[in-house]
This record gives C-alpha cells, structure tokens and sequence, in this order.
C-alpha cells in the first residue's frame, strides 16, 4: 500500500520546519502516579475482609432490597414527574406580567428553596395532626360540601413524594427559568408579529429551544431526587432502598456489606440515568452544533487552521458549514 499522503509533502517550501515531538514528563508521571493509587484502591478492596463481599452477593438480590428499589424508583419518578409540572408552572408565573401570579411564585420558591427537605419531610409527615380532615366548602365559613379523613389521603408514601415533589419544584423552576430566558427575545418578537398568542409562543416557540439548556441540570436533578428518597424515613416511610439495607444490616449486626449493596443499586440506577440524560441532550441539541460538510470536517483542525484546511496553507477547500437550521 502506498505511503499516506502528508499536505505539502512534494513541495518545494523554503525553510521547511523539521517539527520534533514534544516530551511530555508530566503527564506520563501523572498517569503512572494516578494508575498506581487507583490498584492500591482495587486491591484493598478486593483483598480487606472486612468488606465482607460473601454476604454483600448475598443480599445483593434480596427479595427485601428489591422491593426498596420498586419503592425508591416509584418515589423518584413520581416525584419528578410532579415537579416538572410545577416548575414549568412556576417559571411562567414568574414571567408573568401579573404581579400576583410574580409574587406567588417567588414566595412558593424562597420558602421552599430556604428550608431543609428533611424539616418538609416532618412536616408532610405531621400533616394529619395539624389537619385531621380535608374539606370543600365556603372560604371563611363553616359551611362544609365534602370532607374526608387526611390519614386516609396523606399517607406515608403520599407524604413521602409529595414532601420530595413540592421541594424539587421550587429548585427546577429557577432551572426552567434559566432556560426561558437564555432564548433570543427575537422569538418572541417574530411570534407575536405573526400574531401568534403567548401560550402558543411558549408551547411551540420557546420550550422547545429552552429544552436544551435545561435537560443537563434537569438530568442532575433527577439523579439527585434518587438519592434525596432516602431521607423519606422522616415521613416515616420504611420501604424504600436505604431503609430496607439499613433494617438488614440492624438484624445481621454487619452494617459495611449492606452499605456496600446499597450503594451498587445506587450506582446501577445512577448509570442508567446518566445514559437516558445523554440521549436527550443529543436529541434536544440536534441543529445547535456548528460541524464542516464532507470527509475534511471529520478531522480536526490544525494549529492556527480552520477545520479542514491543510497545513501548509496549499489547496485549501471551500468550506459549508451546518449551524442550526442555516448552510
């Protein structure tokens, strides 16, 4: 086969530069270094009798662990999916021209921002000592329509995602808001001009482009309520995965194994979500990235080149570039 074709190789260049590579010590000895603490760590790991790994393969798959990853993923889920809502709702209100709908959603996200989830989760936990029955009637009276027992309606695992749910909301909707407002106002502007009404300019115009910007630190925070279910034992809520190792571990008097099965599931789910994050973020940034047309743009651009062109400056390309929706 024929040797690879190097750009200005047959040319006859005045004071051709004879490049060496460069030494890079400090790299090399940074990885050597880096590998080395990263075996001494696999190797205590493996090797510590302490870890107890026989009864960690044990319980891995217990019938009590499984049914607290049923619960953790069904609290996350929900409470996610209420708190996306909410954040939506809020992040509009916040842009609101109605100074009442303003000062609603600033206060809903200054309280619920301002306080532990931890003191919220007590709190949803109590609620039926502070408000034995849910009622419909008239504001400011005694006439009742309809009420119920709230034992019967917060429950410990409606307390549990409702707490989680109502928290996320008021961190989200400062991450929708971001997004909204990181979309040229220009939008705005050509939407109304033809004479499109705002909800569908939010609905159609500016959501969509927002969902780039706010699906990363949407994705965070997914991950975060994951982990964040294992303070529902405030409620109490005793179902879900970190009280269910917890109470194992109580019982065997070998809290280590059961922290360390824990957090495999943990880091099994968490793995997960990271990969569903990443194919949104690729599917809500399809048009946003600028990239060259045909093989050349493939490669990557030289020092003090564009992407493409070749390196002594000879027999240079026109280049088309996609950025967005434009060639």
């Amino acid at each position: 086969m024929a040797n690879k074709q190097v750009d200005g190789e047959n040319l006859d260049i005045p004071n051709r530069i004879k490049a060496l590579p460069v030494r890079r010590t400090g790299p090399v000895v940074a990885a050597i270094v880096v590998a080395l603490f990263a075996a001494m760590l696999v190797q205590g790991l493996i090797t510590n009798p302490r870890f107890e790994w026989r009864i960690v393969w044990k319980y891995l798959f217990n019938e009590n662990v499984l049914e607290g990853i049923k619960y953790t993923l069904l609290l996350t889920v929900i409470s996610m999916a209420i708190a996306i809502v909410l954040a939506v709702l809020l992040a509009i209100m916040r842009k609101s021209i109605n100074p009442v709908l303003r000062g609603v959603s600033w206060f809903y996200i200054w309280f619920f921002r301002g306080t532990p989830v931890y003191t919220q989760l007590v709190f949803w936990g109590l609620f039926a000592v502070l408000v034995p029955r849910i009622g419909i009637g008239i504001p400011f009276t005694s006439v009742e329509f309809w009420s119920i027992d709230s034992q019967s309606v917060i429950t410990a695992f409606n307390a549990a995602w409702l707490g989680l749910a109502l928290n996320e909301a008021a961190y989200l909707a400062e991450i929708v808001r971001a997004g909204l407002e990181a979309v040229d106002p220009g939008q705005t502007e050509a939407a109304k001009a033809l004479g499109m009404k705002r909800t569908l300019i939010m609905r159609r115009i500016i959501l969509p482009q927002a969902m780039r910007i706010i699906i990363p630190p949407t994705g965070n925070e997914f991950i975060g309520m994951l982990k964040t279910t294992s303070l529902v034992n405030a409620v109490p809520f005793t179902l879900e995965l970190q009280f269910a190792t917890t109470a194992i571990s109580t019982r065997l008097y070998k809290p280590i194994p059961l922290l360390i099965v824990a957090c495999i599931w943990y880091l099994v789910i968490t793995s997960i979500l990271m990969v569903i994050q990443s194919r949104l973020e690729k599917h809500f940034g399809k048009g946003f990235d600028a990239r060259p047309i045909g093989a050349r743009g493939k490669r990557a651009p030289l020092p003090g080149k564009t992407a493409g062109e070749p390196k002594d400056d000879v027999n240079k390309h026109n280049e088309a570039v996609f950025t967005g929706m434009t060639a």
